[in-house]
């Protein structure tokens, strides 16, 4: 019996293979990864992993020993070239054919790139996979002057690791503000406050015009309202697009990511979608949160416990100047706002209702909020705007199960 084949090794196709494991499935499970790298943890390579405080050995997603004990077999460094849907079996790039009885894909997401001139100059970086965080610790050592493309949350988050270590950092955005696609206004105004507090340089509403360089190597980036900006290191954080090839070739449905229904499951019946390259009801999420729900959702649906459609909670997170950004649910641009604490204290979470409903609460700085956000928002306790307005009134209470049957 060929078994479950699973391509893709980050967050969402361990998460898949451990939860098959852990859910009894017993047949063969192959773990096909196209970097050369064991699966390794992503969110600390902005972070710690580049500002040296953790190494390589701690962005392990797993024990050196936990596939072995799993029977899990983990071959890096070998890329799908195609899918044979009617034979069913993957294609290695060294011409290796490997059967399954149901696949995976966990393909993730790759950097979307700068279509400009000079983006192919030396000192000009990505930031996506263990081999770009290598190369860009080995030499923001000697950076002096760092122009960040994108006010994403990795571009911020390599934005406050840098603007530490006595670096001029500026972070460029053609959006009206930062983390706009991502977060509220009050969130997004207190971000850029704390960055330009701290040194950063932010540049709103405008885009990138050219990189410049000598002898091969950046020197500086001019935007697209004619101002240069002096820099010997460029990141490129303008956000990710889902690796859709294989599906694409293969004759699957794609739009924005892997088509998948509410089970996870592609337009072919023996093919599934999970992570950052899947498109469930119309929503693609890049998060390892909604990564590693999908892994143990698909594993469900594959051994047979029937769940249900996927509807986990979505939550999100990044650490930045001393920040602390926690969001859960997802608001919705006609959503109402109401903001609970102080922002002019660091520490305040806003609340977002739709239909007069509690619907995502972004907090910065009160990780209390968050958790028990999470706990109304994924159990389904109604919370009105009224009640949230009330003296007095906090998530935490609202989440104690005594209080959570009367609020609304």
């Amino acid at each position: 019996m060929p078994g479950i084949v699973v391509v893709g090794a980050g967050h969402a196709g361990v998460a898949a293979a451990a939860a098959l494991r852990r859910e009894g499935y017993d047949a063969a499970i192959t773990l096909l990864g196209d970097e050369p790298d064991a699966p390794y943890q992503r969110p600390p390579l902005s972070k710690a992993f580049l500002l040296g405080t953790a190494d390589e050995d701690a962005l392990a997603l797993r024990s050196p020993g936990f596939y072995a004990d799993n029977a899990i077999t983990v071959r890096s460094g070998h890329r799908v070239t195609a899918i044979d849907p009617q034979r069913r079996t993957v294609v290695l790039d060294g011409g290796e054919q490997v059967p399954y009885t149901d696949l995976v894909l966990a393909t993730g997401a790759a950097a979307r790139s700068l279509q400009i001139p000079g983006a192919d100059l030396a000192g000009v970086v990505s930031l996506r996979s263990l081999s770009d965080a290598r190369a860009l610790r080995s030499v923001i050592g000697s950076a002096t002057a760092v122009v960040v493309i994108g006010g994403g949350f990795v571009g911020l988050e390599v934005a406050a690791a840098l603007a530490g270590r006595s670096v001029q950092v500026t972070v460029l955005d053609v959006a009206a503000r930062l983390l706009g696609r991502a977060v509220t206004v009050p969130v997004s105004d207190h971000v850029a406050s704390v960055h330009r507090d701290r040194g950063v340089r932010v540049v709103l509403g405008t885009g990138v015009a050219t990189i410049l360089g000598r002898d091969g190597r950046t020197t500086g980036v001019v935007d697209t309202a004619g101002r240069r900006h002096e820099a010997d290191l460029v990141l490129v954080g303008v956000g990710a697009t889902p690796r859709t090839g294989l599906a694409e070739a293969t004759g699957l449905a794609v739009a924005d990511g892997v088509v998948v229904d509410g089970s996870l499951r592609t337009s072919d019946r023996h093919i599934y979608a999970v992570g950052d390259c899947a498109c469930a009801g119309g929503v693609r999420l890049e998060s390892v949160q909604n990564a590693t729900d999908q892994g143990t959702h698909v594993a469900r649906v594959l051994t047979g416990r029937r769940p249900g459609d996927y509807a986990d909670l979505p939550w999100f997170w990044s650490d930045q100047q001393g920040l602390r950004l926690q969001m859960a649910g997802l608001v919705r641009r006609d959503d109402e706002l109401q903001v609970v604490g102080d922002p002019g204290s660091g520490r305040f979470s806003v609340l977002a209702f739709h239909a007069g409903r509690l619907a995502a609460v972004e907090s910065v700085n009160r990780p209390a909020d968050h958790m028990a956000a999470r706990r109304i928002l994924s159990t389904g306790v109604v919370v009105t705007r009224a009640a949230a307005q009330l003296p007095g009134f906090a998530l935490r209470d609202v989440a104690k199960p005594s209080v959570a049957a009367a609020v609304g």
